[in-house]
Parts: C-alpha cells; sequence; structure tokens
C-alpha cells in the first residue's frame, strides 16, 4: 500500500501534472468571468449587483441614483416594469455592460494564455486585481449579511446568498497568482535561453573563421 501511495504521489509531483494544474486553472478562470461577464449583458444580473455598486465608494458614481436602489430591487427571475424603467434611468444596465466587456476581455486573455505566456499573464494580472475590488464588498454592502429580522445568527461572521457568492472571489485570487507565478517563469526561463544563445554564438562564428 506504501509503495501505491508513493507511485501515486509521484505522478502528482511530476511536471505534467504541474502543466495539467496551471492549464485547469487557467480555463476555469476564464470559465467564470466569460459566463458571468456574458450575463452582465442580461438585466436580471445587472438587477442583482445593484447593491454592490450602489454601496461601493470607488463605483457608486456610475449610478445616477444609488441612494434609492434598496426600493427597486427585484428577484431574479421577477420583471416589474416600473423597477426595469428605474434601472434604466440609474444607468444599471450601461455600467453592466461596460463590466460586462471587461470581464470578457478577462476571460479571453485568461485563455490566451493557453497559447500566449504574455497576453496569459496579461489576463492573470487582471484576474489577481478584480477580486480586490470584489472582496471589499463584504465591508460596503449590507446585503452581504444576514439581516437582522428576528432570527439570532445575524451580521458577522453569517454570510448571505450574496456574501457567499463573493467570498469565492477568495479562490479565483489564489489562482490568478499561481498562474502569474508560473508564466514569470516561463518567461524568465525562456529570456535566460535566449541570453544564453546570443553569448554562444559569437564563440560559434568564432570556431568557424578559425577553422
Amino acid at each position: 500500500m506504501t509503495r501505491i501511495i508513493t507511485q501515486a504521489l509521484g505522478i502528482a509531483a511530476a511536471a505534467p501534472s504541474h502543466r495539467i494544474g496551471i492549464g485547469a486553472t487557467k480555463i476555469a478562470i476564464a470559465i467564470i468571468f466569460l459566463w458571468i461577464g456574458a450575463l452582465k449583458f442580461v438585466p436580471y444580473e445587472a438587477d442583482s449587483i445593484t447593491p454592490f455598486v450602489a454601496n461601493s465608494p470607488v463605483m457608486s458614481f456610475f449610478y445616477e441614483r444609488p441612494a434609492e436602489y434598496n426600493a427597486h430591487l427585484t428577484h431574479e427571475g421577477e420583471l416589474k416594469p416600473a423597477e426595469r424603467a428605474w434601472q434604466i434611468g440609474n444607468n444599471t444596465y450601461g455600467f453592466s455592460k461596460g463590466l460586462g466587456t471587461l470581464e470578457l476581455a478577462i476571460g479571453f486573455l485568461t485563455l490566451a494564455g493557453l497559447v500566449s505566456r504574455r497576453l496569459g499573464m496579461a489576463g492573470a494580472l487582471l484576474a489577481f486585481a478584480t477580486p480586490f475590488v470584489t472582496l471589499s464588498f463584504l465591508v460596503t454592502t449590507p446585503e452581504a449579511w444576514v439581516p437582522a429580522l428576528g432570527d439570532a445568527q445575524h451580521g458577522f461572521p453569517y454570510l448571505s446568498g450574496a456574501g457567499r457568492l463573493v467570498l469565492k472571489d477568495v479562490a479565483l485570487l489564489a489562482g490568478a497568482w499561481l498562474i502569474i507565478v508560473d508564466t514569470a517563469r516561463a518567461l524568465l526561463a525562456t529570456k535566460e535561453d535566449a541570453t544564453i544563445s546570443r553569448l554562444a554564438d559569437p564563440y560559434r562564428k568564432g570556431a568557424r573563421r578559425v577553422a
């Protein structure tokens, strides 16, 4: 049994396993950004991020009337024409489409990292930066925590559905960092190989002249 475990650990620790893991991480991060980014063009998704944006000190200025958002919230799948009209006037959908475009770009750049280290590095850096904004919602957004409606469990540390959605970005942060480290090592190794080749060329040329 010990031999089998040792062999399994050896397979997991091998270079191919590492490459598969990094590749899978790139694909996973790309799926998150591409899927959620595409949904930002749909009204229900734009409506759902209203509390985050309206309470954010670095995003609320994108909205026309952020202080009024609470009276116009709807549930997913619910259509209220009056609230939809308010969201249009609030620039909820214009901002959401802009954010979705950025998220799609991050997703495509991260996915491009499978074939281009430089493009992948750009995507990984953006993917790494994004959670710093989204995780700040845990501090700025009251809806991230269970409200005090009678139950004893409310406020910190009791995350609401919105809060649990935000917390996942901790894993996104760690995954993007692993991609950055792996890509940086690969780029430096390529640069080192190129430097060695340039230094070696004069000697090879000189040897040919002597011969």
